[in-house]
């Protein structure tokens, strides 16, 4: 390992095509290619509505990151925003509960590539798999953000390929023009109970689902700080978050609701694409599927191990983590802060093997309704950061729409989504838990900003003596 920077900087490694990319597919996840059949299941073709509001949730919520993130590029995105327009408790709780989010997504993901592998090589066992991808991934992080950023790169490429085809075919097929295709035509939008089968409800129910798939988006917010123009990049990004849910999302899941019926059994069994490729008469759909999903939860790893630790990075910085966790090496790269992450990602699966069911499951129960905290927590930061600008006289090259009526519109929605989970028996556990741990960082927080400014009143009276 490199020797250590005094001055505990990140490198600005990133390229644009690096930061473009990430920004283009970041939001592509396996919940795409095969979660998306358990949604439409829930909610018929009408599951449509359900990803166009919770994608248009995420385009504002990213408008609002955006507005701050122009103003004042940092590795720490919102946790750093909270913190200067909200308080130092609100960015240590925020910082925390992300960094949490992603440390549990490792384990995760790294199974979900490694059950894909084991099934090719069912000599190799899971655990090893799952051990060698992350191991793997976590030495490629260590060295240079050039290595994550090459790595997303052509991951992002492929994903975003691997959707270009399938909305190319898609809508061969729905024209008539596929030769090899069993189906055609839209009338599977209506002609099974409907275009809301299941009513409001099911659809509300699967805005919940769909809100999720979503989170990750933001990330380009925080690799932009390692680029070399990182105002130039989120504002691309954001601008461009649009076409990018519109095409990904609302196009793709057009296609397999038109030409699939949506009780058809196959979509939740083995997800919504391989299903319409194979309607299609695609040759080899499920290991095309396989490889895709091998890409893309490889890829949601490598994005979580980044992400954890610049927000572990962000927070060592500002006094609320172990100061160790700011170490940069040669390269610009926060070493520590990425060992301290896999390791906290390690320990998750130890337990999930060691501890009984239930104390895993309400661990992944506690990271629950974390995005959507986020995401509340993004609009309260951005209210209080204009406000103050306006305040101050400042103008912002960047701008929330129709501020601040639909800053506050996203509040409310936000909280009428939590208060509904609440009440929500599948989704009560994750509301309580993740409100648990939420209190338990919040109180940590407020201790820890109580000790900091006692820290800083007393630095403050040493200098003033020797003045």
């Amino acid at each position: 390992m490199s020797s250590t920077h005094s001055s505990n900087d990140l490198e600005q490694g990133l390229k644009p095509r690096h930061v473009t990319m990430l920004s283009i597919a970041g939001v592509i996840g396996a919940g795409l290619f095969v979660g998306s059949g358990h949604a439409i299941a829930a909610a018929g073709p009408a599951v449509l509505l359900a990803y166009a509001a919770a994608g248009a949730l995420v385009v504002l919520v990213m408008r609002m990151l955006a507005e701050m993130a122009v103003a004042s590029p940092d590795t720490g995105s919102f946790s750093t925003y909270a913190d200067r327009a909200i308080g130092p408790w609100a960015g240590f709780t925020i910082g925390w509960l992300y960094w949490w989010f992603w440390v549990l997504v490792i384990p995760l993901e790294a199974n979900a590539a490694a059950t894909i592998l084991h099934a090719w090589f069912p000599s190799v066992a899971i655990w090893a798999f799952t051990l060698i991808i992350t191991l793997l991934l976590t030495v490629t992080n260590l060295f240079s953000v050039k290595n994550y950023g090459e790595f997303e790169f052509w991951f992002a490429l492929i994903k975003v390929v691997a959707i270009i085809g399938f909305v190319i075919l898609g809508l061969a097929a729905i024209f008539g023009f596929l030769p090899t295709s069993q189906v055609s035509g839209v009338s599977h939008l209506f002609d099974t109970q409907g275009f809301m089968p299941n009513g409001m409800g099911a659809v509300l129910a699967a805005i919940l689902t769909t809100m999720f798939s979503f989170m990750g988006t933001e990330i380009v917010t925080i690799a932009a700080a390692e680029s070399t123009n990182p105002s130039q990049q989120i504002t691309k990004a954001t601008n461009s978050v649009i076409w990018r849910i519109g095409l990904f999302y609302l196009l793709s899941i057009f296609i397999v609701v038109s030409l699939v019926p949506w009780n058809d059994p196959t979509l939740a069994a083995v997800g919504s694409y391989q299903t319409v490729l194979e309607r299609m008469g695609i040759p080899n759909a499920k290991l095309i599927v396989d490889l895709v999903v091998l890409v893309a939860v490889t890829s949601c790893l490598n994005s979580a191990l980044y992400t954890a630790s610049r927000m572990l990075f962000s927070l060592a910085r500002r006094g609320d983590a172990p100061a160790v966790a700011k170490r940069t090496n040669d390269s610009g790269t926060p070493y520590w802060a990425v060992m301290l992450s896999t390791g906290a990602a390690f320990l998750a699966v130890f337990a999930n093997y060691v501890a009984p069911a239930a104390v895993f499951e309400f661990l992944l129960a506690s990271s629950g309704a974390i995005a959507l905290l986020v995401y509340l927590v993004i609009a309260v930061s951005q209210l209080r950061m204009r406000q103050k600008s306006i305040a101050a006289g400042e103008t912002l090259a960047f701008k929330m729409w129709l501020f601040p009526g639909l800053t506050y519109a996203v509040m409310i929605f936000i909280v009428g989504t939590l208060t509904i989970m609440l009440f929500q028996e599948a989704h009560r556990v994750e509301i309580i838990a993740t409100g648990v741990l939420s209190l338990l960082v919040v109180a940590a927080g407020l201790i820890v900003a109580s000790r900091n400014r006692r820290k800083a009143q007393r630095l403050g009276a040493t200098a003033t003596a020797h003045g």
